[in-house]
């Protein structure tokens, strides 16, 4: 490679905020997207599970247990990375329960919840589930929707048979009710389940009446989480529900959930294929949940990315195949707190597993690459261990290929007359072509359709008549997009203010079954701040072969990428990397 590509590459990788338009400064302690605290914490805690440490919870008859240790230094770690206590709390106990920790155990003097105990370490007040918010999927709703709707039905007695008002003294509140047939094999089954049924219901329903699509796994979480604020959590059930002293009011809390919310009944984690039980999963996740305290919105959406680590797509979607805004990428934490665990601690088996799932699982395999080692290499400004290690390992390579393409055939490309404009414009527009043929391939398989997509589109302003959402598509897009499904032509002309509006409230289900095999590629495409290399590299190669000065090259660069520069912010950083460039290419003889 000449000096000025190989000058170029090195300047554009060589601050990690030049990356990316994403604000990843603001995501370090401040009141920013939460995920370089979560992954902090993941790195902290370990750090720990590989020196052995036992993060079980037990009722043994002691004061302190070894997980209180490993909670705390989680809940250290998210707090200087900037969460508050409660989200640290959160991240802290949802770390160390996939990892391996149980999310409960104990009798009345020793009762141990990890949830409670992640919250006190982290001195939060308990709030209720009232208080937890879902996490923002442009709107967002909160907790208090199953915990109204689970209360009416208390009030008009609908949740066991059960009369409180006939109990004799010497039943109500003692091992009699509770430790026995009237507890265990009626009133706790019945309030578990039907309680869990109607707060997941209800979680359901406040979604899809704020304009959300209604989240399953979050919805049955929360119903679960408001139902174990009313039943006994701990209580073993009859024979009939599940095996004595292990299948308890949580387990089938989760069962009636999970089905409410239509989730299927086993999970599996990306990667390592690890197999979790889904009513189990929501039972305990619910036990974590009700006595956390009160995340705010952005530590759910944290706490949900975790959630996309599933490869069943459950939640969230940092778990691809769209790469998400950096801020959003939580999912590669629990993928390679697994794969480490499955490795026993061998970072470099773990770094393939997840290299394999960046390459084969997602629309642009180099750009997702990209955007995690750019958002591990901010988590390690704050905390460095073996998660954010296996983070770089597997994405380092696949980075290095991009950064070395774009910068060779920019340099080729001005080597041989081309203008800078038409190399980026030619490299952004193949960009596009690729999210194009990926998407029809990918949803081809997965519908079973012969799929052709074409952006005919691509531009900003379609509402309104404002000079910066025109100069950027991101806001305020502009999309035709011409199909061909199964030899059949679609041309949908004005996607965001004509085509998605008329399908929803005409309900016309002909063009909702086509609707994804347009959204999803301009989707894809519309979030490409993440990563800004083909903005970037091919300024700072110009302005180290002397053809331009960088402002100049940094204006042409972001002007001619029609597809990558969706948002603004990249020309300053086109700019800087270009005048690194220089310098280097100036300092090597």
């Amino acid at each position: 490679m000449e000096k000025e590509a190989y000058a170029a590459s090195l300047a554009a990788i060589s601050n990690i905020n030049n990356i990316t338009n994403d604000r990843i400064e603001a995501l370090t302690k401040s009141h920013g997207m939460t995920n370089i605290a979560a992954i902090s914490a993941a790195n902290a805690i370990a750090t720990e599970v590989l020196r052995g440490v036992n993060i079980m919870l037990t009722d043994e008859n002691i004061g302190q247990l070894q997980v209180n240790d490993v909670l705390r230094k989680g809940v250290e770690t998210a707090k200087e990375a900037g969460a508050d206590g409660a989200n640290a709390a959160l991240f802290a106990a949802t770390i160390c329960y996939f990892a391996g920790s149980n999310a409960q155990a104990g009798v009345p003097a020793g009762n141990r919840k990890l949830g409670g105990l992640a919250r006190m370490i982290a001195g939060v007040d308990r709030s209720g589930v009232a208080a937890i918010p879902t996490p923002k999927s442009n709107n967002k709703v909160s907790g208090f929707a199953a915990v109204q709707a689970i209360y009416n039905e208390l009030v008009e007695g609908n949740l066991t048979k059960v009369d409180g008002r006939q109990l004799p003294l010497g039943v109500a509140g003692g091992p009699l009710y509770g430790h026995s047939h009237l507890g265990e094999d009626i009133s706790y089954p019945e309030i578990s389940s039907r309680g869990a049924e109607i707060g997941t219901k209800a979680m359901m329903d406040a979604q899809a009446g704020a304009g959300m699509s209604p989240n399953g796994i979050i919805s049955a979480i929360l119903g679960v989480a408001a139902t174990l604020e009313i039943v006994h959590p701990d209580a073993g059930l009859g024979e009939e529900y599940g095996e004595s002293f292990k299948f308890k009011s949580a387990n089938l809390a989760g069962k009636h959930a999970a089905k409410v919310a239509g989730l299927p009944e086993k999970l599996h984690i990306r990667g390592t294929g690890e197999e979790y039980d889904t009513a189990q999963l929501v039972g305990d996740l619910g036990v974590i949940m009700k006595d956390i305290g009160a995340p705010s919105v952005i530590g759910m959406m944290s706490f949900e990315e975790m959630l996309s680590a599933f490869e069943e797509g459950v939640s969230g979607f940092s778990g691809g195949p769209i790469m998400p805004p950096l801020g959003h990428i939580t999912a590669d934490l629990v993928i390679a707190l697994r794969a480490l665990i499955s490795n026993n601690g061998d970072i470099s088996k773990s770094a393939d597993i997840l290299r394999d799932i960046k390459k084969t699982q997602w629309l642009e395999p180099e750009l997702a690459a990209t955007g995690t080692n750019t958002i591990a290499r901010k988590v390690e400004q704050v905390r460095r261990g073996p998660i954010t290690e296996i983070m770089i390992t597997a994405t380092e390579g696949m980075r290095a290929n991009l950064v070395h393409t774009i910068a060779h055939r920019s340099y080729e490309g001005l080597k041989s007359g081309k203008s800078l404009k038409e190399i980026v414009s030619e490299m952004d527009e193949e960009r596009k072509e690729f999210v194009e043929k990926s998407c029809a391939q990918m949803l081809g398989s997965m519908t079973g359709h012969e799929l052709e997509i074409k952006i005919t589109k691509l531009t900003g302003g379609c509402r309104r008549d404002i000079p910066f959402v025109k100069e950027y598509y991101g806001f305020d897009t502009d999309a035709d997009v011409e199909l061909v499904v199964d030899g059949k032509k679609i041309n949908l002309s004005g996607l965001a203010q004509n085509v998605i509006p008329d399908a929803i409230f005409n309900q016309k289900q002909d063009l909702l079954d086509v609707l994804p095999f347009a959204t999803i590629p301009i989707s894809e495409l519309q979030l490409s701040g993440h990563t800004i290399l083909y903005i970037t590299v091919p300024a700072a190669v110009a302005a180290a072969m002397n053809l331009m000065d960088p402002k100049e090259a940094a204006k042409q660069s972001e002007n001619a990428a029609s597809c990558t520069a969706a948002i603004p912010g990249a020309k300053p950083k086109a700019k800087e990397v270009a005048e690194l460039a220089v310098r280097i290419t100036n300092d090597m003889v």
